[in-house]
């Protein structure tokens, strides 16, 4: 029995640049890759994830901002990583730059320490609502920025907002 072969015209003039795209907004995907709680020794393999997803998708960035578009692929990328098995075992080996630059070794441990805090209170939450959350409390984009860059309505990236706050409320009355 012979198989025919199907081959697909792409229109190559409007291709998407993946690499034009990379150079552009590599280290925004980094950076939110790692305050949605991606591990230091997996932000190369989730951030090269990303952008082979990207790759994959590339005909919906006519619709949408590749900004955006980035940011629903990192987050769906980090909920995968979340449900790997074998990151529960993992423990964080590096820990953010100083930012307090203080030569006070008593009060650079109080910051190390209430970095690692909000890292585990943040981490905590699921990627849908730490990613409003962090977008909006850390990036300090409007609820409509948030609405658009997610193809969310807006009630929902506010519920999503006011979830996650309680949540992160609770969990910081529970440590005390």
């Amino acid at each position: 029995m012979g198989r025919t072969l199907v081959t697909e015209v792409v229109d190559t003039s409007e291709a998407i640049d993946v690499a034009e795209l990379y150079d552009a907004h590599a280290d925004f995907v980094w950076r939110s890759l790692h305050r949605l709680g991606v591990r230091q020794a997996d932000l190369a393999d989730v951030l090269q994830d990303v952008f082979v997803t990207l790759h994959r998708r590339r005909s919906e960035l006519r619709a949408t901002s590749p900004r955006g578009l980035l940011w629903r692929i990192a987050v769906g990328r980090v909920r995968n990583y979340r449900r790997r098995a074998y990151r529960g075992s993992e423990t964080l080996s590096a820990s953010p730059p100083d930012v307090g630059g203080t030569s006070d070794p008593e009060r650079a441990l109080e910051q190390a320490r209430g970095r690692e805090r909000g890292r585990r209170l943040l981490e905590s939450l699921d990627p849908e609502k730490r990613a409003v959350f962090v977008m909006f409390e850390v990036e300090g984009l409007s609820g409509k920025e948030i609405a658009a860059k997610l193809a969310l309505p807006l009630g929902t990236v506010h519920s999503r907002l006011h979830a996650a706050r309680r949540e992160l409320i609770r969990a910081l009355e529970e440590e005390r």
